[in-house]
């Protein structure tokens, strides 16, 4: 059996419904392409078919790979966690101490984390530095852009709004 993968309800929803896409719009358009190409007859030199191959190859190889993702995922009900400690499914308002700047960042599988989105890795080095600490707790992150300080501002479990609609 593989290795278990945590991860966020929201973050199957997510999963699945990138699978639903892949197979029910990628799929069948590459399916059309490939035909288009095959109607222009020698495919020996027939670059639109090499193209839609290749790309066919691509989706199929996601496909095994969001599947194996789902079928090892471990879900983690964040919603069910409480308590004053970080852990997986956290989201943590922290302070920068140097320059007083606040961030807001959740904890997250590795296939989740998204800094756009203010989703961090469990095991990105500011998650490392936050699981088991508490609200009021100073913590220092060693990043490749140096060492910062944050003083931790709140812990709160919440799942996201994509997880709730499902």
């Amino acid at each position: 059996m593989s290795e278990r993968v945590p991860m966020t309800k929201s973050g199957l929803v997510r999963l699945k419904e990138e699978l639903k896409r892949l197979k029910a719009v990628e799929r069948p358009k590459i399916v059309k392409e490939i035909a288009e190409a095959r109607a222009h007859g020698d495919l020996s030199e027939n670059a639109e078919y090499h193209a839609a191959k290749e790309k066919q190859s691509h989706v199929e190889g996601r496909i095994l790979q969001v599947e194996h993702w789902i079928a090892s995922a471990e879900v983690i009900d964040v919603t069910r966690h409480a308590g004053d400690k970080v852990i997986f499914g956290a989201t943590v308002v922290l302070s920068d101490t140097d320059s007083g700047d606040e961030v807001k960042y959740r904890i997250v599988g590795e296939l989740e984390a998204d800094l756009k989105q203010g989703k961090i890795s469990v095991t990105s080095p500011i998650a490392r530095a936050l699981i088991g600490r508490t609200e009021g707790d100073t913590v220092t992150v060693n990043s490749p852009g140096g060492s910062r300080e944050f003083e931790i501002q709140s812990i709160a479990f919440v799942e996201d709004e994509v997880a709730e609609s499902e």
